[in-house]
């Protein structure tokens, strides 16, 4: 492909959020991929730099590898804006309805798209009662978190408590979750193109924190062997939900397939991880795009507010 002159562009990578670990590792490898397609690039570490320190050192554009809050939720998003500095992936209320599980939720059943039951959580609520009108095993998780950080699966009444403790140390918003049984999957967006569907397999219980960035029996498939048809439903479906929050640029939209092949959508990821073991690669690999040229046209796709 051919290469748009970009000028100086920053990798913002690290951050201040609890995915901070994951963000350094997609930041490398996204300015790694840049620098072999001889893209001047160069990282920068907004926990390290304050924002302005971009204009003081001559960049004319960001890539956004930065997971979580202060970098997937808006805020560096609206810095961004202000500088007048083109960046990649979401504008200011896309990424932070995305980030917000709750109000994406709220928004896709607003629209006809399918996403598990789901109750509010707080220290006020009757556990009880949610578990008996959600159904058992159940999923508790922060409503503004990635990476599964704060989630549990819950077997039991008595287990709910502890559930709701761990996930209101990440935040003050919790969700109680159906738990639809079924077939984990993922759609990833590029520009207005769903790419090819991920499935993946875990040796436990959940895609968790574990499962995702440190085992090595987690299993991808891509192909997904889902039906040709029931994909490409699926993959129109997660445009969708992905075009209703304003999500422009990329995005990766997860979801769940039942044992009667309805997906259950459960959330929007504006800035989807780029490490060796991340989902958008894949696809795009099955779409004959190679991870350097991936993240060239995600950068082409960068733009000011």
């Amino acid at each position: 492909m051919a290469m748009p002159n970009f000028g100086k562009v920053a990798v913002l990578l690290g951050g201040r959020s609890a995915e901070r670990a994951i963000s350094l590792k997609s930041g490398q490898a996204v300015l790694d991929a840049l620098l072999r397609k001889g893209v001047d690039a160069h990282p920068f570490d907004p926990a390290q730099l304050p924002m302005e320190a971009l204009l003081q050192q001559g960049f004319a554009r960001a890539f956004i590898a930065l997971h979580g809050r202060f970098g997937e939720d808006g805020s560096v998003q609206g810095a961004l804006d202000l500088m007048g500095m083109p960046y990649t992936g979401s504008g200011i209320l896309a990424s932070a309805l995305a980030m917000d599980k709750w109000r994406t939720k709220l928004i896709w059943q607003a629209v006809g798209i399918n996403t598990p039951r789901f109750a509010v959580m707080d220290a006020q609520s009757d556990f009880e009662q949610i578990a008996d009108e959600l159904g058992l095993p159940l999923i508790v998780k922060p409503a503004r978190e990635g990476s599964t950080i704060g989630l549990s699966k819950v077997a039991t009444k008595a287990d709910l408590v502890k559930a709701y403790q761990l996930a209101v140390q990440h935040d003050a918003i919790v969700l109680a979750e159906q738990f639809i049984e079924g077939r984990e999957l993922t759609a990833a967006i590029l520009g207005d193109t769903p790419l090819p569907l991920v499935r993946i397999e875990v040796a436990g219980e959940l895609y968790d924190y574990h499962a995702k960035y440190q085992a090595n029996d987690t299993r991808y498939y891509c192909p997904s062997g889902v039906a040709e048809g029931l994909s490409q439903e699926i993959q129109t479906q997660a445009l969708q939900a992905h075009r209703i929050l304003g999500c422009q640029g990329w995005s990766r939209i997860d979801l769940i397939l039942d044992k009667n092949d309805q997906p259950f959508f459960l959330e929007a990821n504006t800035s989807p991880g780029m490490t060796d073991h991340s989902l958008v690669p894949m696809a795009a690999k099955e779409a004959g795009i190679s991870f350097e040229d991936l993240v060239v046209k995600i950068l082409a796709l960068s733009y000011v507010e």
